[in-house]
């Protein structure tokens, strides 16, 4: 047993075996082929409430680019959500484009005026980063400029968009759906279950700075 997994063990005392099973299960069905990222929303419903469906469809990660807005999270529409979830925030968007890169991702920009690729007939065997732009403007230029993918939702009515957690909602829902049939290695490896699930259960446990403190200083 390593480091990691006496810690977990000494952790695992103060849940519940139900509350263990809940973090096992939902883990089997957790992924990080896909992420969202949301460019300099202002409205904190819409950014809580793409953040609730990136729990609900089982997305691990979700990336808030934060230049001339800081949005706060509404707990009551996230509904804990961000609880779950790896939240990352960056300054600047050039960046935050290379490091999703680099890490395998390609650049998804979602909107409507484009018909490169609609929604139904996205490919999901590519590891993608869905980016969702600031209410009134949409995506940057950069953005704009760097997508390796055209995203769009078709639409047969007056309106020309919709409500960008709607939208987010509908792209991942579809997506996922699509994945979880598909024959794609979708789902996190066993390093990130675990480093995930301890993240989990420190954050279930009352008092856990004390716990830890005590754990800690009794492996000295």
């Amino acid at each position: 047993m390593n480091d990691r997994e006496r810690y977990i063990a000494y952790l695992e005392q103060f849940v519940t075996e139900n509350r263990k099973k809940i973090f096992h299960d939902i883990l089997e069905k957790r992924t990080r082929h896909f992420t969202v990222v949301l460019e300099d929303l202002y409205q904190m419903h819409n950014v809580s409430a793409v953040i609730r469906s990136c729990d609900v469809f089982g997305l691990q990660d979700v990336h808030i680019i934060q230049k001339k807005y800081d949005p706060k999270l509404s707990h009551a529409i996230a509904k804990g959500a961000e609880k779950w979830l790896d939240i990352y925030r960056h300054k600047e968007t050039t960046q935050t484009i290379n490091e999703l890169k680099e890490k395998g991702y390609q650049i998804v920009a979602t909107t409507p005026h484009t018909d490169d690729v609609l929604l139904s007939e996205f490919d999901v065997s590519k590891p993608s980063a869905f980016f969702f732009g600031v209410e009134k403007d949409g995506l940057s230029d950069i953005v704009l400029q760097e997508a390796d993918v055209f995203m769009k939702i078709p639409m047969y009515g007056f309106t020309e968009s919709l409500n960008i957690s709607v939208a987010a909602a509908l792209i991942m829902y579809e997506t996922t759906e699509k994945l979880r049939k598909s024959d794609v290695k979708w789902k996190l490896s066993e390093d990130e279950k675990r480093e995930i699930y301890q993240t989990w259960l420190e954050r279930s446990i009352k008092s856990i700075d004390l716990i830890k403190k005590k754990y800690f200083e009794e492996q000295k």
